[in-house]
């Protein structure tokens, strides 16, 4: 991995991601973008993954673009942003929307600091816990910018669109609890880190057929009914009676826990 500006641990289907930068606040320079974006390569051929954590070593989550590289051109430089280097995203949104791409949940532990890129970062993940004091911004404004890592496309299924764009306008900072109350973090923990990987555990022991069909579902949000109908249909008929779905109700039915099987 670039620099090991990310690191893996993988222990019970569950991997522990973390953003390894801590003398920078884990901001974002060239390396780190590569290295995020190698963490997402890597987690996909993980067999048996079943829920992924993701934090920030030492005192902050991420703090955004690295001062120094957006001086010299930032981590774009050279670059066509319109190139769609990552399937529909290019390098700097896909390490936000690449976590929304993964087959298995992603959950976000948020402390310190989450401005403009690492706040972007943060939103790709499925679930967002972050501690009550953390400092948020849609910061890109402030450097006369737009947000360009895929908050955008992230953003519009969480909070309303007035807030969105105040938000956007303005560059303010908010908290943790704040973020709560408009919808872009899920719930506020004292210890982030720890109530991500016990919800991970948790959701490491549901059918991982069902969980992955599940968040598919979640990920192709539409307002037609029609075709959310019909997505929700094809989804189950690709889970029910298969061997997971089985093991989960006999698990469930003798009181134990489940064994489910990895598919290939």
């Amino acid at each position: 991995m670039s620099e090991q500006r990310v690191t893996i641990a993988v222990e019970g289907g569950v991997a522990d991601v973390r953003l390894n930068r801590a003398d920078k606040l884990n901001a974002l320079d060239p390396a780190m973008f590569e290295g995020i974006a190698a963490a997402i390569a890597e987690l996909g051929a993980v067999r048996g993954l079943r829920a992924v954590v993701l934090s920030g070593e030492g005192r902050a989550f991420c703090a955004g673009l690295d001062m120094a590289s957006m001086a010299s051109g930032g981590a774009s430089a050279g670059k066509d942003l319109r190139d769609r280097t990552h399937g529909a995203a290019n390098l700097f949104q896909h390490v936000s929307w690449g976590w929304r791409e993964l087959k298995v949940p992603v959950i976000a532990a948020v402390h310190g600091i989450a401005f403009g890129g690492g706040f972007q970062i943060m939103s790709g993940a499925d679930i967002r816990i972050v501690r009550p004091d953390t400092r948020l911004s849609i910061m890109e404004m402030k450097w006369g910018l737009v947000p360009d890592m895929a908050g955008v496309a992230l953003w519009r299924t969480l909070v309303r669109d007035d807030v969105l764009r105040e938000l956007t306008y303005t560059a303010r900072e908010f908290t943790g609890e704040d973020a709560v109350r408009l919808g872009f973090a899920t719930r506020t923990a004292d210890d982030p880190h720890a109530e991500a990987m016990a919800l991970a555990r948790e959701i490491a022991t549901r059918n991982p057929d069902a969980v992955q069909a599940a968040k598919r579902l979640y990920n192709g949000y539409s307002n037609d009914a029609e075709a959310l109908l019909m997505a929700e249909s094809i989804e189950q008929a690709g889970v029910i009676r298969t061997p997971n779905q089985i093991e989960a109700v006999r698990a469930n039915v003798e009181k134990r826990a489940p064994v489910f099987r990895d598919q290939t």
